[in-house]
């Protein structure tokens, strides 16, 4: 069984071809600029070089077409017909309050995505865009959208309501919904089954670390806590993202500066984090490093404040489940920054955590790093967004 996964963008559309017998990716590729000059097309078979084609794409209409005939083409294409292609899996941001689950798409779940524009205006609509463009393309395929929201729907409302007046609550739908829960619902699977647990009852924190980075708390694999909120705005410092912040401190800045809402808010997305805190030295954690080993004084702050927001939250998470049984470190920094997640468990000591310095000197690879004798398992566990939609899209078209 193929199947065929696409994220789509406003301006670009991912995609990996994968083959759900072995679990391979048979091929993959990026459209980029799509409705903008210079659209190309970077298309990978499995153990071939890659394929660049430069076509205009007006839209993701054009996208997916290119997409097909790639996987046709008879030099560089890994299928001989559509037929091969037995579902589509899509990953759409945001659920709202309405779905907490994957779904097969129909009239009223493109309209339930529509619903969600307001709440992920930036995905959304591209999202959508993804699925009209495959119904036209490959008329009578089954489609499946899979929600980065669900994952965080089963948090509870001691955790997922906002002090607010609950007025916002009824009328706008205003709660915590966390996001990269394709990402964090993967890794605690994983990390269940790789650990050993107990599937019913496990208790494990993933940290999904990267330029955009959150933290999950799940047991039994069902999410009780995310440190991402109504938007990706709340929780660790990130590249360019603020995190948690006094909202007076938007007030303030906001009559200091002469700005209004939406101008604070471009800034603590696009202009803070570790971005903001090394005085605009870079949001790439790499050269946050570089610059530390040459005596920044600014960028060691700020990777230092990122390492402690992370331990800060796993402690609170382990609070509120009254214990941890595993802690994951995943996505692009927490797979591969070495010392980065040393530091973050230098932190946890009073949980009777110890890391195995030999075994954590690895990168992307499905590792235990605590020692034997660690009370807790510490883990790096590969993010796979894309096979775990492959799954869900799966598990669903074969009902």
């Amino acid at each position: 069984m193929n199947i065929l996964v696409i994220n789509c963008g406003s301006s670009s559309l991912k995609y990996q071809l994968i083959n759900m017998d072995t679990e391979e990716v048979i091929a993959k590729g990026l459209c980029e600029r799509i409705g903008i000059d210079g659209s190309k097309l970077t298309h990978q078979a499995a153990g071939k070089d890659k394929h660049i084609i430069e076509n205009p794409m007006p839209s993701h209409n054009e996208a997916i077409k290119m997409v097909l005939d790639a996987l046709l083409d008879s030099e560089h294409g890994v299928i001989k017909s559509l037929d091969e292609i037995h579902a589509v899996g899509h990953r759409v941001v945001h659920g709202g309050m309405k779905y907490s689950e994957s779904v097969l798409v129909d009239a009223d779940v493109k309209q339930g995505i529509r619903d969600c524009f307001d709440l992920g205006p930036l995905h959304n609509p591209a999202n959508l865009m993804g699925i009209e463009a495959v119904e036209k393309v490959i008329p009578g395929v089954k489609n499946v959208v899979v929600f980065d929201t669900a994952f965080g729907a089963s948090v509870p409302d001691k955790a997922s309501r906002y002090a607010i007046p609950h007025e916002y609550y009824e009328k706008y739908s205003i709660k915590r919904y966390g996001f990269h829960g394709t990402s964090h619902k993967f890794v605690s699977g994983e990390a269940i089954k790789f650990g050993n647990l107990d599937p019913k009852t496990a208790k494990v924190i993933v940290c999904h670390l990267g330029n955009g980075a959150s933290v999950s708390a799940s047991i039994g694999g069902k999410c009780v806590d995310t440190s991402m909120g109504f938007t990706p705005l709340e929780g660790l410092i990130m590249g360019t993202r603020s995190g948690d912040i006094d909202p007076g401190v938007m007030q303030f800045i906001a009559n200091k500066e002469g700005k209004n809402i939406n101008e604070i808010l471009d800034i603590l997305n696009k202009k803070s984090g570790v971005y903001g805190m090394s005085n605009g030295l870079s949001s790439d954690f790499r050269d946050i490093e570089k610059a530390i080993e040459e005596g920044n004084e600014l960028a060691r702050i700020a990777l230092e404040a990122f390492h402690y927001r992370v331990a800060k939250y796993i402690g609170a998470y382990t609070a509120a489940m009254n214990g941890v049984d595993a802690i994951c470190f995943t996505a692009g920094i927490g797979e591969n920054d070495i010392p980065g997640r040393k530091a973050v468990c230098s932190y946890l000591g009073y949980l009777g955590i110890k890391i195995d310095d030999e075994a954590n000197n690895v990168r992307g690879k499905l590792t235990l790093i605590s020692t034997p004798d660690s009370k807790v398992k510490v883990m790096l566990v590969p993010t796979n967004e894309e096979l775990a939609i492959a799954r869900e899209t799966k598990a669903l078209t074969e009902k």
